[in-house]
């Protein structure tokens, strides 16, 4: 997502005072940039690799749309590492003196757009995931017949089009990005505000950043109850829940990354941008930024930790430990009554036979290992 950099990545007030600690200091925010990018940039890789080999694999239409936007997210995350990281590095290679570099605030509205854009694509992505699930867990008939292939990724195409569209509305709007009290990044004009579009700006951002957390926490609550109303009324036993826990544990790993990592900046943007009272409000402001920091270095490792094949060994020490005969764990392990047959070209809706049927049963899958 967004790629802020902590406070202790920056050079602070002192930097300007002490010359000499100044160039220990500011080398040592450089050097934990680059750290800090490179972990995010392995880390969205090895996340990257991992889903689009699932892609490739799969030839169920539901997680193949789960897998395209869970992909979309990552790849979203990668080019945050890279380009705001090297932003950065940019800006302090130059001693973080603005006036010099980009007289003509080019660089700064290059890094706003990048900060906006990368923070509120990822955030939109979630809310479609975690819609896009619930469809085709409550309403698998309509999953299958209606959000074809194409239409996903026109989907994709509009939320990354919206996001591009909110990032350059101070731009269009003569309301240029400011450089931040750090110097070491830009963002809207939140200090003294001169007129209600300078409000409107950031509340926007937060605003439409809190909806999407919302729709995530909303879609992942009815898509969890569905499927445990269904396992407790014992009516779906067939063995491609498995999947389903797959993607629910992932998605529910991501609300809570999200909601953690980025609802406390997007209340303190939405504070800082009402306040009646002219107090500077940037510390508690670059505290909560560190906190998102590590949204976008979470998130890939979600989908490294909580795949099928670690889920299951987590099963199986569960399993192990408790010493009970789980009936859910065993339809984890083994093959449950169910045939599933797929067209030839993997978009086709799978054909679940199981011995007790539900209205849930036609999401039901074959095992994938």
């Amino acid at each position: 997502m967004i790629r802020f950099f902590s406070p202790e990545y920056e050079c602070s007030d002192f930097c300007r005072s002490e010359v000499s600690t100044a160039s220990t200091t500011c080398s040592q925010s450089v050097s934990a940039s680059v750290v800090s990018m490179s972990v995010g940039i392995f880390s969205n890789s090895l996340a990257l690799f991992i889903l689009i080999k699932s892609y490739n694999r799969i030839r169920i239409k539901s997680k193949a749309s789960f897998l395209l936007f869970a992909s979309s997210l990552v790849i979203t995350d990668l080019l945050g590492h890279l380009i705001n990281g090297s932003l950065v590095i940019f800006v302090y290679s130059f001693q973080k003196k603005w006036e010099d570099f980009d007289p003509h605030r080019i660089v700064c509205t290059l890094f706003g757009v990048c900060m906006v854009f990368f923070g509120l694509s990822p955030l939109f992505l979630g809310g479609v995931m975690a819609v896009e699930r619930c469809i085709g867990v409550t309403r698998p008939i309509f999953h299958s017949t209606t959000l074809a292939s194409h239409h996903m990724k026109r989907l994709l195409a509009l939320i990354w089009l919206f996001a591009a569209l909110v990032a350059m509305l101070p731009v269009l709007l003569w309301r240029p990005y400011k450089v931040q009290s750090s110097r070491s990044w830009c963002f809207f004009h939140m200090d003294k505000p001169k007129d209600w579009l300078d409000m409107l700006l950031p509340l926007l951002f937060s605003l439409l950043g809190l909806l999407a957390l919302l729709l995530s926490i909303v879609g992942n609550t009815l898509t969890l109850s569905a499927l445990l109303q269904a396992r407790l009324q014992r009516k779906h036993h067939c063995r491609g829940t498995s999947y389903h826990i797959e993607m629910i544990c992932q998605l529910l790993a991501i609300m809570l990354v999200s909601c953690v990592c980025w609802g406390p900046l997007l209340i303190r943007i939405i504070i800082v941008s009402t306040r009646a009272t002219e107090e500077p409000g940037s510390l508690s402001l670059l505290t909560v930024i560190r906190m998102a920091t590590w949204n976008q270095i979470l998130d890939p490792w979600v989908y490294i930790l909580l795949r099928k094949a670690v889920l299951r060994k987590i099963f199986e020490v569960c399993h192990t430990c408790f010493g009970t005969k789980s009936h859910d764990f065993h339809h984890w392990q083994r093959s449950g009554h169910c045939s599933v047959e797929t067209s030839n070209s993997g978009i086709g809706a799978p054909d679940c036979r199981c011995l007790s049927q539900s209205p849930l049963s036609d999401t039901a899958i074959k095992y994938i290992s």
